[in-house]
């Protein structure tokens, strides 16, 4: 990481800080893959203190997509 862009590290937690900080519980669920076949992520964010009907969202979500795909080679 000597060589990692501030601005770009950045870039990449400009939309999950803001959950962080207002204290709301957040989940990622694979929702599909890119054009480089790499997974997406759907970011789910849930009421205060209602972090169980977060996770039973995203089980549900995640057991209707069927996503199950692993890439071979995820850092490239």
């Amino acid at each position: 990481m000597v060589d990692a862009d501030p601005v770009q590290m950045y870039l990449f937690d400009v939309f999950t800080v803001t959950v962080n900080l207002a204290g709301l519980p957040a989940i990622s669920v694979p929702a599909g893959l890119d054009s480089k076949g790499l997974p997406l992520g759907l970011q789910l964010i849930g009421r205060p203190w209602e972090e169980g009907d977060l996770l039973n969202t995203a089980f549900a979500l995640e057991k209707a997509l069927e996503f199950n795909f692993k890439p071979n080679q995820w850092w490239l």
